[in-house]
């Protein structure tokens, strides 16, 4: 028969987990509802430390299911078919999070940490980018535009807005990844980072 007091844990955790999930998502969309700049966003950074603590299936999910809501919910509209292209772009970040977990040495020295952090945040806005910019090139597609012409415009309109989400993201990676981690892992009493 099984251990009642490992099964009281394991409980615990998921409880813990389940409730700091809850929270994670409400701030992000809470911050998702706020006005800011365009592309300024705080909801890759939480997905891939959903990854990063809880693996690349955690993380995977949480982007996807903020994506879905702020589809809805968002200040800029409706995301309309853009949607699956956003919640396949943050899923992406938690996976990166939880990959990301896997590669790293076991000592985190905070300097390397914090450049290793604000490099994966550039690419992730990238990748987010590039995944968005395709998805709103198949709505011109689908208005009538050539396939080409309606990818190439999608992309060269959405230039300006990637550069200010690829140095927005790289400075809160970089600065937020690893006290939030830190603090995040003492809450759910996951294993130790730092």
């Amino acid at each position: 028969m099984d251990n009642p007091s490992k099964t009281s844990e394991l409980d615990l955790l998921n409880t813990r987990k389940l409730a700091l999930f809850g929270i994670l998502a409400a701030l992000c969309l809470a911050i998702q509802l706020t006005p800011r700049p365009p592309n300024v966003e705080f909801t890759s950074f939480l997905a891939f430390t959903v990854g990063l603590i809880f693996g690349v299936l955690d993380g995977a999910l949480f982007g996807c299911f903020i994506m879905f809501i702020n589809g809805f919910l968002s200040p800029y509209g409706f995301a309309g078919l853009n949607m699956p292209f956003q919640m396949f772009g943050m899923a992406i970040a938690g996976i990166l999070g939880g990959v990301y977990r896997r590669l790293m040495s076991e000592q985190v020295h905070s300097a390397r940490f914090c450049t290793e952090t604000a490099i994966v945040g550039a690419i992730i806005a990238l990748i987010f980018d590039l995944i968005t910019n395709v998805g709103v090139g198949f709505q011109f597609f689908l208005a009538g535009t050539d396939f080409a012409l309606a990818m190439l415009t999608a992309i060269a309109y959405g230039v300006f807005f990637s550069i200010i989400h690829i140095f927005s993201n790289t400075a809160v990676f970089g600065i937020l990844t690893l006290p939030s981690i830190k603090t995040l892992n003492d809450l759910v009493g996951g294993e130790k980072i730092g």
